[in-house]
């Protein structure tokens, strides 16, 4: 009998990923053996992150953009770094999807900052769905990883989330972007969980399915 597939949607993230393969791989090489670690890459990452959260504030956000544009590569090589120097603890992994969700958080926390403070408080209220979509699209993937199933894809992933933010800071068209952000980033989450819902009445419930079962009731998740 031949494995059961989960469908998924390609999106522009796992485009890139494959083109650039190559070139990450080697940069990842070279850092390894300059005796760089991933986690400082990832750290950095988030303090670039922080810097630019700064201007964002003050509603300088080509600016913002800028250092984030800068800050990019960090985000990139901390993973190809990790695998030249064949690591095997887990904790880089949970540490960089972490600084991740930090990151995304502390961007349009900082982005609402400035939308308050000028009273435009619609575009702050989609700065904040976008919040609420873009934890979701994470949180359903660790939740269905917990029970023993897929889940990947998507089609507004957050390389996507982030190049139309880029976009929308450098141009200045704040609504429009906000209104692509929390539309895009919540029918994500709902997509990822229509197609773990496919794949699991597929499968037959396994051990870490109940287990994840018994851990939602506990969590109320």
């Amino acid at each position: 009998m031949g494995q059961t597939q989960l469908p998924t949607t390609p999106n522009l993230s796992t485009r890139l990923r494959e083109a650039t393969t190559g070139f990450t791989e080697r940069t990842g090489e070279a850092l390894h053996r300059l005796g760089v670690h991933p986690d400082v890459l990832t750290l950095a990452g988030l303090a670039v992150t922080l810097v630019a959260c700064l201007f964002l504030a003050q509603g300088q956000l080509v600016t913002g953009a800028i250092i984030l544009i800068v800050g990019l590569p960090l985000d990139l090589l901390d993973g190809a770094v990790a695998r030249a120097m064949k690591r095997t603890n887990p904790f880089g992994g949970v540490l960089d999807s972490t600084i991740d969700r930090y990151a995304d958080m502390l961007i349009m926390f900082s982005l609402s900052y400035y939308l308050a403070v000028n009273s435009r408080f619609a575009e702050m209220l989609l700065a904040f769905l976008t919040i609420v979509g873009s934890t979701m699209v994470s949180y359903v993937r660790a939740r269905a990883g917990n029970a023993g199933l897929p889940c990947a894809g998507g089609l507004f992933s957050r390389f996507e989330r982030l190049v139309v933010l880029l976009i929308m800071l450098l141009t200045g068209w704040l609504p429009l972007g906000l209104v692509i952000l929390a539309a895009g980033s919540n029918l994500t989450a709902l997509q990822r969980l229509w197609s773990v819902y496919q794949f699991s009445q597929v499968l037959p419930a396994g051990p870490n399915q109940a287990l994840a079962g018994a851990d939602s009731q506990e969590e109320g998740a």
